[in-house]
Order: structure tokens, then C-alpha cells, then sequence
């Protein structure tokens, strides 16, 4: 089974930084496209990046470009979002999916979400 879980969330001032990691349960991350997902109260779950099984590929939604990263630590199983420059707005809850094919923010493409962890900007 595959399962994910987040870990690394808090709260932050506007400008600060954060880094989020997804590990993997009994089975090994590299094999899958691993996306990262935030969700506001009352918004739908935005995309934000996802990061090819051999991580060479990475794909960023344009809100969060140019200051979310996302690596993976294969040896530890593990996949990263270094946030940046962190804004208000970036306050959700955040997800960390596994999928199988797909190298897209659709979440109808992913098929094994974590918990999330919470993410909360502000003075």
C-alpha cells in the first residue's frame, strides 16, 4: 500500500521560509511522480508542483514559482518543498500525493494523499 506523510509545517512570518517533506511508507518514492497540494478554507486544492520519478523533470503552478522548490532525497525516501518568501495568502493546509503516470497538478491524477500539515503566514 502505498502511503504519504507530511511533516515539517508551523507557523511562519510573512518573508520567513519553510520546508515541508513527504516520506513514503513501505514503498520506494522514486518509482512514482510525487505533486504537492495546498488547500484554504473554503478554496479548492491548488496544485503547486510535482517532481518526476527520476527527478529530473519538476513542474511549478506560476503562484508559486520562483519561490517553492521541490527536490527528492531518494536515499532518505524522501520528497522536499522548500517554501520561500512566504506570503499570507500561502496559509493551508498542504498535501503531498503519489501517482503513477501523469506529470501534472490535476489531483484527479493522483491515487495516495497524506494527512496534509498545516501552513499558517502571519505576524
Amino acid at each position: 500500500q502505498v502511503q504519504v506523510v507530511e511533516s515539517g509545517g508551523g507557523l511562519v512570518q510573512p518573508g520567513g521560509s519553510l520546508r515541508l517533506s513527504c516520506a513514503g511508507q513501505g514503498f520506494a518514492m522514486e518509482h512514482y511522480v510525487i505533486a504537492w497540494f495546498r488547500q484554504a478554507p473554503g478554496k479548492e486544492r491548488e496544485g503547486l508542483s510535482c517532481i518526476s520519478s527520476s527527478g529530473a523533470t519538476i513542474v511549478y503552478a506560476d503562484s508559486v514559482k520562483g519561490r517553492f522548490t521541490t527536490a527528492r532525497d531518494s536515499a532518505k525516501n524522501l520528497v522536499y518543498l522548500q517554501m520561500d518568501s512566504l506570503k499570507p495568502e500561502d496559509t493551508a493546509i498542504y498535501y503531498c500525493a503519489a501517482g503513477s503516470y501523469y506529470m501534472d497538478l490535476e489531483v484527479r491524477h493522483y491515487h495516495s494523499w497524506g494527512q496534509g500539515t498545516q501552513v499558517t503566514v502571519s505576524t
